[in-house]
């Protein structure tokens, strides 16, 4: 991409905090034109005036929940009729902690509704549009997670290793007609996405590892990547015209060391460190 392009616009969801705002700011800095979706319409009103007024970019925002089918199919008909999207950027998402006796499968739905289905579904909206035209960018934010399991979390994980799997099949059937499919895999992120996560209550016999588990989540969190530095490697992926799939952000020190030890020198140590 360079300035002399139309760029375009931007829809970019679980756009009202975090990583989704400050990415928003960059692509209207980069000079794309935005569509910001998310729940809180307060929030999301807030980023939408301050990108628009310190850019001078068009801005548009839709309060939508996107566990809800009828806010799905609204922002589905706008990809398909908006000829001026170029860019989907996939970032809404719910975390999820809790051990498999104990998650409340009404929850675990609402969390696959969120993290899967809208976004497979936004992402179907959008692609016959972009393969009549020839060109355009779907970025889905993903996880280390989707990568690599870790205990008392595995619906959330599940549903990363959909969206890493969904992903990569896109990448070989879209390359063809111009289409570029990113996928970003931050480690823990210090953002309000961790203080939204569901947690389930936490009774015998997990007490104990569960406990030891949220202290190393606690931790990691604190010292995880900042919006804006994952903002930079979503950027870099947008902007990287290449057929290159995965970019990480920060991913730490479970991530490499999953990596490059033997599976079962890193069972021993995970269970060490989480569970026992």
């Amino acid at each position: 991409m360079t300035d002399k392009q139309p760029l375009g616009t931007a829809l970019i969801t679980g756009a009202s905090s975090g990583i989704g705002a400050v990415y928003a700011t960059k692509l209207a800095e980069r000079g794309y034109d935005l569509i910001l979706v998310a729940r809180d319409r307060l929030k999301l009103e807030a980023v939408a005036t301050q990108i628009g007024s310190s850019t001078g970019r068009s801005v548009r925002f839709l309060p939508s929940d996107l566990t809800e089918c009828y806010d799905i199919a609204c922002i589905e008909e706008l990809l398909r009729s908006d000829p001026s999207i170029t860019m989907l950027v996939n970032n809404a998402g719910l975390g999820s902690t809790a051990s498999v006796l104990e998650a409340d499968a009404d929850r675990m739905q609402t969390l696959i509704n969120l993290n899967v289905i809208a976004l497979t579904r936004l992402t179907y909206a959008v692609v016959p549009q972009f393969v009549q035209r020839g060109h355009g960018t779907i970025i889905n934010i993903s996880s280390i997670v989707g990568r690599m399991a870790l205990p008392y979390a595995s619906s959330y994980i599940a549903t990363k290793f959909a969206v890493e799997g969904l992903s990569e099949s896109m990448r070989y059937e879209l390359e063809p007609f111009h289409i570029r499919v990113k996928m970003v895999e931050p480690g823990s992120i210090g953002t309000e996405f961790g203080k939204g996560s569901m947690q389930m209550a936490v009774s015998d016999p997990y007490r104990v590892s569960m406990n030891k588990f949220l202290g190393v989540f606690a931790k990691s969190n604190s010292t995880g990547s900042k919006p804006e530095e994952v903002a930079k490697v979503i950027y870099r992926a947008a902007n990287d015209s290449s057929n290159r799939l995965r970019y990480l952000a920060k991913p730490g020190p479970f991530y490499w060391m999953n990596r490059m030890l033997p599976d079962a020198v890193w069972r021993r140590m995970l269970v060490k460190a989480m569970v026992r």
